[in-house]
């Protein structure tokens, strides 16, 4: 059974509050490893954690506003709300995976200029392993309802947790070769990073690029318009559909369409035609599909 608008948001509440609080007590854990530990790589993981707790503050604020319905100044909802809290998120990522690329080039090239990177203690190591796990169950958790939900923000934070993640994996290379392997691999740390930070970069930029096209109403894709047009093609009274234009809005779409039909067809009957395009359509693509269909006559 199809989610409610009040249920959907309420879920997204659920498991972004669920991410923050993991999120709020990662970042705080970290932050005092990394002190205490003597590791500028966990205390540069600690603050992509706190990045991702302030995704989660993004979240709930915007959804709420996302769910509303159409009014007078907004004719097509608000749904553009959530596509601007996942252009936020991507670029807050964006940010955090470019600040990681340009400390570790700095780290190494430090490190090959003579300077001797100071050793991690054990307590930042286990911290590495506390976030990757915890990191990467959230991340599946957040994956799982991101599809349910047909949300694009929850997707986003997903992969936002999957990010940080993947850069405990890199610290904890980092920190592992600096404690076991000697002063002359200290530099793992900063190799590391650099290669967890390119992925991240490439995350961001998937992330920000769908926001771009939809806030420049690009149209769907082919795939998506042939099926609208076999759709309306489907309704025998239908001819020659043209002048289609198709666009997301937030995590609904917005169809219209031109199409004719017998010209001595009565209007209350054409009418009927189109409410029943109309509810195939919804059918297809959700409820929340905004629908414009302008019949003309079959001219013969």
């Amino acid at each position: 059974m199809a989610l409610q608008v009040s249920d959907r948001e309420k879920e997204i509440y659920k498991v972004t509050l669920w991410g923050s609080l993991v999120n709020f007590l990662l970042l705080v854990f970290k932050f005092v490893a990394g002190i205490v530990g003597r590791s500028s790589a966990m205390i540069a993981d600690a603050v992509h954690s706190l990045s991702d707790f302030i995704t989660d503050v993004i979240v709930i604020m915007f959804v709420r506003i996302s769910e509303k319905p159409q009014d007078e100044d907004h004719d097509y909802g608000h749904g553009k709300y959530e596509t601007l809290a996942t252009a936020v998120i991507g670029l807050i990522l964006l940010g955090v995976g470019i600040g990681l690329l340009v400390n570790s080039v700095i780290d190494i090239v430090d490190f090959f200029g003579g300077k001797q990177l100071e050793s991690p203690g054990m307590l930042a190591l286990v911290a590495a392993v506390v976030s990757i796990l915890f990191k990467e169950v959230l991340y599946q958790y957040t994956v799982y309802k991101g599809k349910k939900l047909d949300s694009k923000v929850v997707m986003a934070n997903a992969w936002h947790h999957r990010s940080d993640a993947l850069s405990s994996i890199g610290t904890l290379v980092g920190i592992a070769g600096a404690m076991f392997l000697g002063v002359h691999w200290r530099v793992l740390d900063p190799i590391a990073a650099f290669m967890v930070s390119v992925f991240i970069i490439k995350v961001a930029i998937g992330l920000i690029k769908p926001c771009i096209d939809e806030l420049l109403e690009k149209s769907l894709p082919k795939e998506v318009e042939d099926k609208i047009m076999e759709i309306v093609l489907s309704h025998p009274e239908v001819k020659q559909p043209h002048h289609l234009r198709t666009r997301n809005i937030g995590n609904a779409i917005a169809i219209e369409i031109h199409i004719r039909m017998d010209a001595t067809m009565p209007l209350r009957e054409a009418h009927d035609v189109t409410k029943r395009i109309e509810t195939s359509l919804k059918e297809a693509f959700g409820k929340n599909t905004h629908i414009g269909i302008h019949a003309e006559p079959l001219l013969r």
